[in-house]
This record gives structure tokens, C-alpha cells and sequence, in this order.
């Protein structure tokens, strides 16, 4: 049994380590939802798994792997919540795929969508025809975002953490002035003030970090 001792030690801590990662980043699960979260199942599974059977590891060693490999976790967590250019480079973009009514063939191409797996996913969001797709944006978890022509509300927010949606005001055809103006004009100082912004029906709706 002692022999068993330490295996049972990491896997336990182990374990831990991975609840603690979940209530840290705010999931309900490890479900990636861009690359980084992948990464980071891929490396964490690789710790577990590569240490616990690793006699020559001690159970200090593999906690301090643990320790620094969450604290290398928080910092980009940090840094994403505080740049969007940061964000950009770790988790990617949404790619647009078709644009009013036509398909950027050079996008899917470069990203591997295939004609038949472009014709599938619209399928499955109920879309048989492309000319009646505003705006066809993959996300990066893989899912596809559609915006028919005709719909009064758009599916993506103005401003996600303090960080505006170029896209979206493309799709509004409006500019990064008439979305300050508009923070502006219910109270708040900045695009910083604001957790999350969403445009229904042409109006506005802001939810700031504080009432």
C-alpha cells in the first residue's frame, strides 16, 4: 500500500487542481471554447497523467508544477481581459465566412472549410439558401453565427469587456464615435465602464461593471 502511496497523493491533488482551474476561469466544465481553453485541457491532462506514475517525481515537484502552470493560467486569463489585441493573438477571431449573400471563398479555403462543411453547418442552422445570409461568422470554438437579412436584433453584443465589436458596427453601419456617444449618453465615462453592450431592435442596452 505504500507503494500506492504517492500515485494516490498526485492523483488527488490532481484532481484538485483541476476543480480549483474550473472555479477560477468561471466554467461549469472544461468544454473548450477557443484554442487556449483547449491548450489548456491538453497541457493540464498532460501534467496529471505524465506525473502521477513518474516515480522519480516527488509530490513537491508536482505541486509546484501545478502552482505555477494555474498561476501561467491567471495571467492569461488577466492579460485577455485587459487587451484585445492579446486576446486576438491567443484565442483568435471569429472569421466571416459569407458576407452579404456571398461566400469569401479565400476565408473558407485558408481555415479548411470545405464547401460541403459550409453547406452542412448552415443545414443545420435551418439555411438552405446563401443569398439569405447577411453575415456567416465561425467562432472559435468551430460553431457558425448567422445573421439573415431582414432581422431586426443582431446575435453579437456591441461590447464585451470594456472592448467594442468592430463587427458588429460594420453590420449597423456605424462607427466607434456613435458607440461612445452612446456610453456616454446613459451615464457612463467609457467602453471601459462597460461588462457587457447589446444592440436590440436599433436601441442601445448597457450593463456597466457598477449600477
Amino acid at each position: 500500500m505504500q507503494i500506492y502511496s504517492p500515485i494516490i497523493i498526485k492523483l488527488a491533488l490532481g484532481i484538485i487542481c483541476l476543480i480549483a482551474q474550473i472555479n477560477i476561469m468561471g466554467k461549469g466544465n472544461l468544454a473548450p471554447s477557443s484554442a487556449m481553453d483547449q491548450v489548456q485541457n491538453y497541457v493540464l491532462g498532460g501534467i496529471i497523467g505524465g506525473v502521477i506514475y513518474t516515480s522519480s517525481i516527488t509530490v513537491l515537484q508536482f505541486v509546484l508544477v501545478l502552482i505555477i502552470w494555474t498561476l501561467l493560467v491567471l495571467v492569461l486569463k488577466f492579460l485577455k481581459e485587459h487587451n484585445r489585441y492579446i486576446k486576438l493573438v491567443i484565442d483568435g477571431k471569429p472569421l466571416t465566412l459569407i458576407h452579404n449573400g456571398k461566400v469569401i471563398v479565400d476565408e473558407c479555403l485558408k481555415n479548411g472549410i470545405s464547401a460541403s462543411d459550409l453547406m452542412m453547418k448552415l443545414r443545420a442552422n435551418g439555411i438552405y439558401e446563401i443569398k439569405k445570409v447577411k453575415r456567416a461568422i465561425l467562432e472559435q470554438n468551430g460553431q457558425l453565427t448567422l445573421i439573415e437579412f431582414g432581422e431586426d436584433n443582431i446575435k453579437y453584443p456591441l461590447i464585451n469587456d470594456g472592448q467594442p465589436n468592430y463587427d458588429v458596427l460594420e453590420i449597423i453601419d456605424n462607427d466607434i464615435e456613435w458607440l461612445e456617444y452612446q456610453v456616454t449618453s446613459q451615464g457612463y465615462n467609457s467602453l471601459k465602464d462597460i461588462y457587457l453592450g447589446e444592440y436590440v431592435s436599433g436601441e442601445v442596452i448597457l450593463y456597466g461593471y457598477t449600477n
